[in-house]
């Protein structure tokens, strides 16, 4: 955790200890970890990417496996995901086969440690949550 102390007006990224200040709207466009954090924390990116972690699968089972995703958007993720160079894309046979990349398999290091602190705080989370509604 980065404490007022240490952010200094300097440059450097924005997501670094260092953080330039004011931080303007151009600033946040311009940092490249602002376009990656929205994309892992749309709602269908984490898990999609955990379900490719073991290997490629189709569309069809992936539409199995994720309930209560649309069609429509496992589409529109699963597309984000390929521009982004997360997964490939390629036909097999008669179906589409999505997989991980290496620079998707990169990142699941760092989300899954994400998740391991949201598990391992969960209850100060909650107290925090409950102490902040009764306010």
């Amino acid at each position: 955790m980065v404490d007022n102390a240490t952010v200094v007006a300097k440059e450097g990224t924005l997501m670094s200890p260092v953080i330039a200040l004011p931080v303007t709207p151009a600033d946040r466009q311009r940092c490249p970890a602002t376009d990656v954090l929205a994309r892992v924390g749309e709602k269908w990116t984490i898990l999609l990417l955990a379900i490719l972690r073991d290997g490629p699968r189709g569309f069809n089972e992936l539409d199995r496996l994720v309930q209560g995703i649309s069609r429509r958007m496992l589409t529109r993720t699963l597309r984000s995901l390929e521009s982004d160079g997360l997964i490939s894309r390629r036909q097999v046979d008669q179906r589409v086969e999505y997989a991980l990349t290496g620079l998707g398999r990169s990142l699941l290091p760092l989300v899954v440690a994400v998740g391991e602190w949201a598990v391992a705080h969960a209850s100060e989370i909650d107290q925090a949550r409950a102490a902040a509604g009764q306010r």
